[in-house]
């Protein structure tokens, strides 16, 4: 059976991090696995506080998943400082290992801050150089590139710079982004070669994990082998489903239906 790992964060909804992570791996047909970085209390209305677990536990709980079982593809979500960020690329490049998804996580959709001062410099220093796909939403694009993104062009402009730090592909996310108008969504798919446009329909409603779910969708797909491109339309149709399929089971964002 193929594999997938993901680096990140726990949730205690499960309707993001490292929980829901694993319900798209087994819902697409790969076993997970997880290594937690930072213990959150939330609910479907915001983040109240982050607590990150040391760096040596990270670093062990993902040294004895590696030495012991076979990683066909991982993904990284929130790894909250720069230690962190460091010693999992460390660890990454030491072993070889490929089909590396990078969610370069930053705050939360209430707004509450997911990473310490440094650490995304570190990040794009370090880790999106390993990078199989790097996947910013359009708040992360625009802090990343630096460019403030209106339009199409400025969405391939900002994916070109996000490429120019090392991964093999980038794809943003547009769920606040309606270039084609208020009720399309456009995801965009850049490896340096092919620029590709995903688009779907914009389902009304504030979602909880969409970004968790296009990520470990995409590292599901990368796993069972197939190519970045296809694997990102994949991922996309994925959440597009989910979404629709969405309960609202508090009083803040729906989540997914996975």
């Amino acid at each position: 059976m193929k594999t997938a790992l993901t680096i990140a964060g726990s949730d205690p909804t499960c309707g993001a991090g490292v929980q829901l992570d694993i319900k798209v791996f087994q819902r697409i047909g790969v076993h997970g696995l997880s290594v937690v970085t930072s213990i959150t209390s939330q609910n479907t209305t915001g983040v109240k506080s982050v607590h990150p677990v040391d760096t040596g536990t990270v670093v062990e709980q993902l040294d004895v998943l590696i030495e012991d079982i076979r990683v066909d593809a991982l993904k990284t979500g929130m790894l909250y400082s720069s230690a962190t960020v460091e010693a999992v690329s460390a660890v990454l490049k030491g072993a070889g290992l490929g089909n590396i998804v990078v969610d370069p996580v930053m705050a939360s959709s209430s707004g509450m801050p997911l990473v310490e001062e440094g650490a995304v410099e570190r990040m794009i220093e370090v880790l999106f150089p390993l990078a199989t796909v790097v996947t910013p939403n359009i708040y992360e694009a625009s802090l990343l590139s630096g460019m403030k993104i209106e339009d199409t062009d400025t969405l391939c402009e900002a994916a070109k710079k996000i490429k120019s730090f090392g991964p093999d592909a980038v794809v943003i996310t547009g769920g606040h982004f309606p270039p084609s108008g208020d009720d399309t969504v456009v995801d965009l798919y850049h490896d340096g070669t092919d620029s590709i446009c995903f688009d779907s329909e914009r389902i009304p409603g504030e979602y909880h994990g969409t970004g968790c779910a296009f990520t470990s969708a995409l590292t599901a797909y990368l796993s069972v082998g197939e190519p970045p491109p296809v694997a990102s339309r994949k991922a996309k149709e994925f959440v597009t489903a989910a979404v629709r399929k969405a309960s609202k089971i508090g009083m803040g964002m729906g989540i997914l239906g996975v």
